[in-house]
């Protein structure tokens, strides 16, 4: 199993999780344990995936959820 941490931080917004859960599944990328809060008005997200079965190469991955982050307002890593 090739686990890796992947961390959501900024203006809480509708959507946030729903973004970056969409992308996991149609990439085949399966969260193992997930944790979020919102400190005034602030989202704080980390999730521990498994990529082993991923349809893409791990730097695409990295690279595209970024975008992602970036189009919603968040930072993602």
């Amino acid at each position: 199993m090739n686990k890796a941490i992947i961390t959501v931080v900024g203006k809480d917004t509708v959507g946030i999780i729903a973004k970056v859960c969409t992308y996991l599944a149609n990439n085949r990328i399966n969260i193992l344990d997930i944790s979020q809060t919102i400190i005034q008005e602030y989202f704080n997200m980390m999730m521990i995936v498994d990529v082993s079965n991923a349809t893409k190469p791990f730097g695409d991955v990295v690279e595209e959820l970024g975008q992602i982050g970036d189009e919603i307002g968040v930072k993602v890593r």
